[in-house]
């Protein structure tokens, strides 16, 4: 397989829309790393670039070491699953899986050596002999990463695979992806808009935001320190609480106020905030950390009014407001709320996350939690 490294690319269109702004991602051997955000933040531009379908408009894209700028699609080594399957009606599974083969002139024994050794490893030898439409979503979907088995790349290229999938099935494929990662011991760039799908499948994770990229890290690492506000409430789910807050001092004692509550603050997370003091901050706090206990000590309490409660089965997703911000809270079916009632929700102070008003980076965050 192979290393892949952007060094400062950037993709500007006619009438200077810039797509990708100097972008920088090394992505090494054997690596399954996800580029993920909203729509037009520059992902899928990304990795056209590497695969060639995009000119690069300035920087430096390397394969192995190689600088692969003016080298032609057909001659990087790479594979591309596409999200519309682009699969040729009138061919066999067979035929289509093979097609790349034959016109690159492989031997026939090869080619069905090929191609059975990847429908194997799919569970796709018994759809041989049929045409596209006689093959489920899921089943076209398969022939269509089969495809790119077959060639063998160094580099595999996944756009949205999933996104014409139903749901059920795409949790099914998403596991099967990873799977076919560890089995074939390959270098793998995947996008997607669904964090979900990033945290569950990437090794690394790549945010990108209007061209620009945000963060790049493990999924455990950008969700407990997110390094702004926009990587803390697009990974999650449900996202993470941000509200406008102050911190102040009482006593000698520093304080998130809300104007509705106010969290205790303490330790390291204090003596960080202490020259924040009377400043407007942006106070975040995930869902999972906001405790619903009536025996709970009433400081570090958010007393609010429930506006929406969805039963998840093993867990309640709780809206709740204050008079000025909602709140979503995470907490254990073990009670029965009703839209009105109020609630005491407890902050866990271990789990606080503070940004700046300004220019939204992080300024404080939980201590002794994983990066």
């Amino acid at each position: 397989m192979a290393n892949v490294e952007l060094r400062n690319v950037t993709k500007v269109y006619e009438g200077g829309v810039k797509a990708v702004d100097a972008a920088n991602i090394a992505v090494s051997d054997k690596e399954f790393v996800v580029l993920v955000g909203p729509s037009g933040c520059g992902k899928s531009t990304t990795l056209r670039m590497i695969a060639g379908l995009e000119e690069i408009t300035s920087g430096e894209l390397l394969i192995d070491g190689k600088i692969m700028n003016d080298v032609a699609p057909k001659d990087r080594d790479i594979a591309m699953v596409f999200q519309n399957y682009a699969l040729y009606p009138h061919m066999s599974v067979y035929e289509n899986m093979a097609f790349g083969l034959k016109i690159r002139k492989y031997a026939k024994k090869e080619i069905d050596v090929r191609v059975h050794e990847a429908a194997g490893i799919l569970d796709i030898e018994e759809l041989l002999e049929r045409k596209p439409k006689a093959l489920s979503g899921g089943q076209r979907q398969r022939v269509a990463v089969g495809r790119a088995i077959v060639r063998k790349p160094k580099v595999f290229l996944f756009d949205e695979p999933l996104s014409n999938l139903d749901a059920k099935l795409r949790v099914q494929m998403r596991a099967e992806i990873s799977s076919l990662h560890s089995r074939l011991q390959a270098t793998m760039i995947y996008v997607t808009h669904d964090q979900v799908e990033a945290m569950t499948m990437g090794d690394r994770i790549v945010v990108m935001r209007d061209g620009l990229i945000q963060q790049i890290g493990t999924p455990l690492g950008l969700y407990n320190r997110p390094v702004n506000r926009f990587v803390a409430g697009f990974i999650g789910s449900p996202p993470m609480n941000i509200v406008t807050a102050k911190v102040v001092e009482s006593g000698g004692q520093l304080m998130i106020d809300e104007g509705d509550f106010q969290i205790q603050l303490d330790g390291d997370m204090a003596d960080t905030l202490r020259s924040h003091v009377d400043k407007d901050v942006l106070f975040g706090i995930r869902p999972e950390d906001l405790l619903y206990d009536e025996t709970a000590a009433p400081q570090n309490n958010i007393k609010a009014r429930v506006e929406v409660v969805e039963p998840l089965g093993a867990e309640i997703h709780l809206y709740v407001s204050t008079s000025q911000n909602q709140i979503i809270a995470r907490v254990p079916p073990r009670h029965d709320f009703q839209v009105g009632e109020e609630v005491n929700l407890h902050a866990d102070v271990t789990k606080l996350h503070v940004f700046d008003m300004e220019s939204e980076a992080a300024v404080a965050q939980p201590s002794g939690v994983r990066a």
